[in-house]
Parts: C-alpha cells; sequence; structure tokens
C-alpha cells in the first residue's frame, strides 16, 4: 500500500512537473501563413461578386457583423459551455478518445478554443505532438484573450467547405450574401456543415440530405435547449436549401481586366500601396454595373468576335477591342471591356497607352477655340460655320516651325468648306490649321483639362496634334468625352465607390469636379459631333436610337479605329486594335472582318449603339439641352461657295497623323452645317 501511494504521488509529481515544464516551454506561436491568408474581394456596384485575386477564399470579419443567432448556433453545434468552461476540457478529451478507441466513432473532445489553436497557429496534422502543444497553448490563450476575440478567431478560420474558409466567406459561397444578412436556419446549416463540409452539402451530396438535416436539427434544439431559441421560432423553421456550389471565382475573362484596373486605380491614386493590397484582406466595392457590363461584352460580341475568321482571314488574327464607359454626372466608370480573355491576353485593351486616338482628337482642337476665342489667320472667330480651305496637302500658315501639309483621307480635296461638315467629314487640312489658330499649346492644355494625362505619349504641341498622333487609352477617352456631355465639369474617373478591410473603412479620395472648359465651348462642340452621328461618319450610331453625339477616328496605317460618343447619360469609347498576338507588334486592319479597311464609323460605332441602347434601356430618351457660342445659334447668310482643286465631292476626311476616316456621307459635303445641328 505505501508502495503504492509512492507510486501515486511520484506519477502527480511527474504529471504536475510535466505540466508546468509545457505550460513553460510551449509559447503562442506565430499565425499559421495559411490562417491569415485572405483574398481581395472586388463587388459590382450592387454587392455581387466580381471576383477575388487569391487562392484563400477568406474574408475576416468583427464579431459583431455576425448575427448573435449564428454565433449560437456555432456554439450550439461545436461548444454549448464555450462561455462559462476553460479552455480546454480534459474529461471531453478522455471521453473522445475512449468512444474512439471502443468504435464509437472518431471524435476530438476539443473545446472551440482548442481549434482556433489548430486553424490559426498549428495544423491539422494528427500527431501527439501537435495535440500536446495545442493543448498548452489552448490554456495560454485562454488567459490572454477574452471569449469574443477567441470567437471571432475560430469564426474567421473555420473550414465551411466550398473553398470558404471564414463565416463570411461561407455565407457568400453558401447563400450569395454577407455574413450580416443571414438568419437563423442559414446560420445552423453553416454551423452544420462544419462537423463534415462535405458530407453535409446538400447540394454536392443530395444521398446526405437526411443527414444534413438531422445535424441541423440537432443545433436548432441545441438552441432551444440553451434558452437562445424559444420553441415557437424553432417550430416556424424551415430547411434553408443552399445554392448551387459555383466554380471559384477567378480571373478569366473580363475579371481579370476589370481588377487589373482597378488594383491601377487604387496604387495610382495613393489610396493603398501595391504591397499592402497584395497582401489581402480588402473588400473593394467597384463603380461597375453588371448590366451594363454585360451589355458591354455582348456588343463586342456580336459585332467583332463572330465575324473573326481567323483561319480564312489573317488580318482577323491582330483584332482586339477596348472599350470603357463614364457616367458623365459622377466620372465613375460603369463598364468595361480589356480584351478578349485575361488568361489569354494579359495587356488591357482600356487601358493600355500605345494606340494613336486619331480624329477623335479632333473635337479637342474645336473646343480650345471656342474656350479661348480663337480667331482664323483672317480675323474671323472660330464657329461651327467658319470656312476653311479643305484642300488636301495644303500646308498650314501661321505655324513658325518645320512645314506641315497634311494629306486628307484618300487625298480629297474639298476646297472652302464650313467647320461643322469638315468635323463630319474629319478633314485633316482644316484641322490642323485650326489648332494653329488656336495654338498647338492652348490646344494640349485643353485636352489634358478635359481628362488626357498629361504624361500621354505624343501628346506634343504643334499642328500634328490635331490629327490624333498621341496614344491616349480608351479610358483616357472616355473621361474626356464624359467632361464633354457634363457640360464641360469634370470630375477625376472613379473606379471604387468603397473599400474596406477587417470591416473598417478606408477613405476615399473625396469626388473633385471643376468646370473644365465653359459650358459654351463643352455644349457648341456637342452639338457639331451630334452632326458626326446624323448625316457624318459615325451614322451606325444611331442604332443606340435616342440623341447622340460622337467621332470617328482612325490610327496611321488603320493599326486602329475608333468611335467616341456619348448621350446625355453615358459616354463610351471604343476601339479596334491590330496587333500580332505573337510578336507584339502593332499591325494594319486592312481586310478584317472580311472588309477591306477598317474605320470607327464600322465596328466601334455599331458596338457603340448596340452598348447604349442596351445600357440605358428602360430610360427614357433625352435630349442635350446645350447652351451654345455666340455665331453658333443661326447660319450666316450662305455666300457662294467655289470647288476645291479637286472639287468639291470627296470620299473622306481626316483621321490619323496621316489618314482619315471613310463614311456615310462623305459624298457631298454640305457647304454650312444644317441648323439640325445646333
Amino acid at each position: 500500500m505505501r508502495t503504492l501511494l509512492w507510486l501515486l504521488l511520484l506519477g502527480t509529481l511527474l504529471l504536475a512537473g510535466a505540466f508546468a515544464a509545457g505550460y513553460l516551454l510551449v509559447e503562442i506561436p506565430p499565425a499559421n501563413a495559411a490562417a491569415v491568408a485572405q483574398s481581395n474581394v472586388y463587388l459590382y456596384r450592387d454587392g455581387s461578386t466580381l471576383a477575388r485575386d487569391g487562392e484563400t477564399n477568406r474574408e475576416n470579419v468583427r464579431l459583431d457583423r455576425v448575427p448573435l443567432t449564428v454565433r449560437r448556433a456555432v456554439l450550439a453545434a461545436e461548444d454549448r459551455d464555450f462561455h462559462t468552461s476553460r479552455a480546454v476540457d480534459p474529461k471531453a478529451m478522455v471521453r473522445a478518445a475512449w468512444n474512439t478507441v471502443t468504435g464509437k466513432g472518431r471524435q476530438s473532445g476539443s473545446t472551440i478554443t482548442q481549434q482556433y489553436v489548430k486553424n490559426y497557429y498549428l495544423g491539422q496534422e494528427q500527431t501527439l505532438t501537435r495535440k500536446a502543444k495545442e493543448f498548452f497553448i489552448a490554456i495560454k490563450l485562454g488567459r490572454e484573450k477574452s471569449k469574443e476575440e477567441i470567437l471571432q478567431g475560430y469564426l474567421n478560420t473555420s473550414y465551411f467547405g466550398r473553398n470558404a474558409y471564414g463565416v463570411q466567406a461561407a455565407a457568400r459561397a453558401y447563400y450569395g450574401k454577407d455574413v450580416e444578412d443571414l438568419d437563423t436556419a442559414e446560420g445552423a446549416y453553416l454551423a452544420s456543415v462544419l462537423k463534415a463540409p462535405s458530407a453535409y452539402d446538400v447540394t454536392t451530396h443530395p444521398e446526405n440530405r437526411a443527414k444534413a438535416v438531422a445535424r441541423w436539427n440537432y443545433v436548432l434544439d441545441g438552441m432551444v435547449t440553451e434558452g437562445w431559441l424559444t420553441r415557437a421560432d424553432r417550430a416556424t423553421a424551415a430547411f434553408p436549401t443552399p445554392q448551387t456550389a459555383r466554380p471559384a471565382t477567378g480571373l478569366s475573362g473580363q475579371r481579370g481586366y476589370l481588377v487589373q484596373a482597378v488594383e491601377e486605380y487604387l496604387t495610382g491614386h495613393g489610396i493603398i500601396d501595391e504591397k499592402t493590397l497584395a497582401g489581402g484582406g480588402f473588400r473593394i466595392t467597384t463603380t461597375l454595373e453588371p448590366a451594363k457590363q454585360d451589355a458591354l461584352v455582348q456588343a463586342v460580341e456580336d459585332r467583332v468576335m463572330t465575324r473573326l475568321d481567323p483561319a480564312n482571314a489573317p488580318a482577323d488574327r491582330y483584332v482586339r477591342v477596348g472599350a470603357a464607359a463614364v457616367d458623365p454626372a459622377t466620372g465613375k466608370v460603369l463598364a468595361m471591356y480589356g480584351g478578349v480573355d485575361y488568361t489569354q491576353q494579359y495587356v488591357n485593351n482600356a487601358t493600355r497607352r500605345d494606340y494613336q486616338v486619331g480624329s477623335t482628337f479632333k473635337p479637342f482642337v474645336f473646343t480650345a477655340a471656342v474656350q479661348s476665342g480663337a480667331q482664323t489667320q483672317h480675323g474671323e472667330p472660330i464657329t461651327p460655320y467658319t470656312v476653311y480651305d479643305g484642300t488636301n496637302r495644303r500646308p498650314v500658315e501661321g505655324w513658325t516651325g518645320s512645314p506641315y501639309d497634311p494629306a486628307n483621307e484618300d487625298d480629297e480635296s474639298y476646297g472652302e468648306i464650313p467647320v461643322g461638315t469638315a468635323t463630319d467629314l474629319s478633314v485633316n487640312a482644316v484641322y490642323a490649321q485650326m489648332a494653329v489658330d488656336v495654338g498647338p499649346g492652348h490646344v494640349r492644355r485643353t485636352a489634358v483639362s478635359l481628362g488626357l494625362p498629361g504624361s500621354t505619349p505624343d501628346l506634343t504641341a504643334s499642328p500634328s496634334i490635331a490629327l490624333g498622333p498621341a496614344t491616349a487609352s480608351v479610358l483616357d477617352m472616355a473621361t474626356a468625352y464624359a467632361t464633354l456631355a457634363a457640360h464641360g465639369r469634370h470630375g477625376r474617373y472613379s473606379l471604387v465607390e468603397r473599400l474596406s478591410r477587417d470591416g473598417q473603412e478606408i477613405g476615399l479620395p473625396a469626388p473633385e469636379a471643376r468646370q473644365a472648359v465653359t459650358r459654351e465651348a463643352a455644349d457648341t462642340t456637342t452639338s457639331i459631333l451630334r452632326s458626326v452621328v446624323e448625316t457624318g461618319t459615325g451614322t451606325a450610331a444611331q442604332t443606340a436610337g435616342r440623341p447622340a453625339a460622337g467621332k470617328t477616328g482612325t490610327a496611321e496605317d488603320d493599326k486602329a479605329a475608333w468611335f467616341a460618343g456619348y448621350t446625355p447619360e453615358l459616354a463610351t469609347v471604343v476601339a479596334l486594335m491590330g496587333q500580332d498576338p505573337e510578336s507584339g507588334r502593332q499591325e494594319p486592319l486592312y481586310g478584317a472582318l472580311g472588309l477591306p479597311r477598317i474605320n470607327g464609323g464600322g465596328a466601334p460605332a455599331e458596338i457603340w449603339g448596340q452598348f447604349t441602347r442596351e445600357a440605358l434601356a428602360g430610360t427614357a430618351p433625352r435630349d442635350f439641352e446645350l447652351q451654345l457660342m455666340p455665331g453658333a445659334e443661326e447660319p450666316p447668310p450662305v455666300p457662294p461657295m467655289p470647288d476645291g482643286p479637286e472639287g468639291a465631292d470627296g470620299g473622306g476626311g481626316g483621321g490619323g497623323d496621316e489618314t482619315g476616316e471613310a463614311g456615310p456621307g462623305a459624298s457631298s459635303p454640305a457647304p454650312r452645317p444644317s441648323p439640325s445641328r445646333q
């Protein structure tokens, strides 16, 4: 008996010593990498998921975002005595071990604190060493952290199936909603799947529905037992079948381009630095609208992609499309098309700055003329009715630099031609001279004021600036045209509406709307751009079915074709670009889409028209409310106008640096703009 007592005492001392040693030697380690890894979550403006940019589908939330009934459902499923018990439960551990050994089912016996330690600090390996560490870390954690902190950590680290780590990701994966919107029944189901996520997913494994429902009932009944749910509410609860499991949202299709553009916006505007953003955990609500995004993708598909036949038309291999739509009232980007698929073509065609904008730049020259009250070389105010010499290869006058004599499209000559008609036909000779009359430096400043970045390549203050050698992006041009649509008021474009991390809102730059140019300058430009759509090179845009203004453009050697246009509610720019998919070289688009040449009045204007019609469907058409410059309201008397050297009949106007834009209405230019342009 004495020996037995000594053995018991020795055993007790050894256990106590082992416990003391373990407690002293085992430190609380840093969190394991997998436990803190989070994706950045990108949302559409309406809150629906756009994309995630990481492999781990996790989004940490504060405990106060999790409804009390959902928290209690988890406790009912996993640890009903959590708030009153210690961090570890030796009796439960022994009982679980006995049940496992005797064949009554494998059980862990772990408290929520121990499970949190396993998820956050250790790993899932089943070893005695890991269990020992878990035991001691849990005891220390129970002394150092509050129950609320531990429960919050547990809810954010637990795996719920469907590649969802944490209760917020689970709420999105199973019910398509945020955690705060879960009801009691839904919370009880999510608590149920914690035991066996794959087995209890009733849409993936319908054969296990009876087991899942039984587990769900067990959770609700436990809530009643604990006094967390009334019997009346329990009686009315119906099993909340989750939505069908969906493949993980990656960055294929347009998603990658949109995420890339949003990241560039956040880092480029100094909102978040690149390293911090890469750390993950951000919840980013964009300004993009899913219906408009879908409409833009469909328009490109219908007007371009379905017409490509690269096997029989080599030029079809080169076709790239970029597009962006901006709300003129707010500067918010509502839709964007970056390319055929982010996983196939990495470069975003909507934000790249390496293709000439062509004649879509010409409206900025006219805006600058009205803004500055510029006059011709003969002292006449520049209005839509001012007559210029549209002779092909006419040297510009009043320029002290190198001689400059741009060619018109197809070397056509127009003789004397009003500005409005020259805009319809995109006559290079007229706009090169106008740039000199206004002052190339002032033209450049006006373009920047409207929205083009001052760093835009080839935005050079020379007569050629009027023909669009600058390589602004599609998004840059959409921003500038949105300024014209907003009567000259410019708001810096935005792609992000809300930003948060771990539930904490992060401030965004306040909108900085300013009057970039006078209303008269913007509105008078709109008046002549309306005529481009009505009778000029952009008539294909009439399919929008509402009042519109716009301008076509073609880059040098037909390497890009543009249409930039707007209604009072929406400004959109579309560009087709030619690029060899293997070498990356810019290539002409001659022969693409089964056409001898591509111009802005073709597929770009067709995409613009279809998209604008669908994007604004359900809203009543609005007309432009214009305040025109003096002299633009009524046409002056029309004097006889002689033909130019090649006659007044011509087939096109100005486009890119040395090219122009052919299109409808180009065969017989009117001597004066019609009053309808007003």
